[in-house]
């Protein structure tokens, strides 16, 4: 009796920490102004049996500040049954958040973009899955039917928009289906190997930064992933226009203009001062022990409040909340984070205005 509690309580916890995992990469980050249209190209060839599409994506960089073009490519599925649900932006609390892509039996909700090729903003209708043999339709994807024989012709309706994100000023306005809230209910599968490794790789090619392109990026897809030498796709326009906006970070270097920021992974890294110059070198020692003291207490406050901020967005998914909910929430971050922005500024503008003052007047 008691092994079976016990396996009960494993079992129990381990599928805690998995739905946790998989809530934390629903949200992983956010951004003060949303992405470039989704650029026009043409699909390349499918390279063989059992490839699905993924389409091409515009991914956030933080350290450049600035989003990058993931182009679009065929990439073999994990599980036989298994389809891909794109990952996509949405609006939400004065932010653009990052949802993740995922693996599963169904396609879930992608935000209602229309990505092309059989994502034309709800579910696939690219191939479906038969007898363990998936089969293209040949309507909506490129295929070489004398290497692939499992296809079928289905035509569809495309409303060509080429909008990049949910919600917001100029967004789509799609909201879950009943079919799409079940399919995020299913056992998923994060990006294999192959995906990551794609993104690593775009993320790395300067040419497809959306300042570099404006839009229009060079290597808008490939035949396999991470192949961006050979059999590769540029686009043939950009999908509208895009003008972000001049403080592309959202945040100056030195961290003072915070307005846009939600998260405290929004933030700009903390810098260090100066170090300290009074001649005297005893003091001097005192003072940077002081800053250093400073900056390590505010990198801790910076983690705790993110850590807390993440537990409430993942208890709120677990819960499947409202939107309304979800919002208000947001702002109760942005809000946090600001204050927290804003007191730090202060101490550190303290400090240097004290270390600076005339010997007299020193404590």
């Amino acid at each position: 009796m008691r092994q079976n509690l016990l396996v009960r309580t494993l079992l129990l916890a381990v599928m805690v920490v998995s739905m946790a995992t998989a809530l934390s990469a629903q949200l992983r980050i956010s951004v003060s102004f949303g992405p470039p249209p989704i650029p026009i190209y043409d699909q390349p060839v499918c390279p063989g049996d059992g490839f699905i599409w993924t389409p091409g994506y515009w991914a956030w960089d933080p350290d450049e500040g600035d989003y990058y073009w993931v182009p679009g490519t065929w990439v073999e599925a994990p599980e036989v049954g298994y389809l891909w649900t794109p990952p996509w932006w949405g609006w939400e609390g004065g932010a653009y958040l990052f949802h993740e892509g995922f693996w599963g039996p169904h396609i879930g909700f992608y935000g209602g973009i229309n990505y092309g090729f059989g994502y034309f903003g709800v579910g696939f209708v690219g191939g479906r899955w038969d007898g363990g043999h998936f089969f293209y339709n040949r309507s909506v994807t490129n295929i070489n039917v004398v290497n692939i024989h499992n296809v079928y012709n289905e035509t569809v309706i495309n409303n060509n928009v080429r909008v990049s994100f949910n919600g917001g000023p100029g967004g789509i306005t799609a909201r879950p289906r009943p079919e799409e809230e079940l399919a995020a209910r299913d056992r998923h599968m994060e990006a294999v190997r192959a995906q990551t490794e794609h993104i690593q790789d775009a993320r790395a090619n300067r040419e497809l930064r959306a300042s570099v392109n404006n839009g229009r990026p060079p290597i808008a897809a490939t035949s396999r992933a991470g192949e961006f030498r050979e059999n590769v796709v540029a686009a043939r326009e950009a999908g509208g226009e895009y003008h972000p906006p001049a403080n592309r970070g959202g945040a100056s270097p030195g961290g003072s203009d915070f307005r846009n920021a939600v998260h405290p992974h929004d933030l700009p890294p903390l810098e260090r001062s100066p170090a300290p110059n009074t001649g005297d070198t005893k003091l001097d020692k005192k003072y940077q022990q002081q800053q250093d003291k400073m900056y390590a207490k505010q990198n801790q406050e910076r983690l705790k409040l993110q850590q807390r901020q993440e537990q409430e967005d993942q208890r709120l998914a677990k819960q499947n909340a409202a939107q309304e909910r979800r919002q208000q929430t947001e702002q109760q971050h942005q809000q946090q984070t600001q204050q927290m922005q804003q007191r730090h500024v202060q101490e550190r503008q303290q400090m240097q205005q004290r270390q600076s003052a005339p010997p007299e007047r020193r404590r």
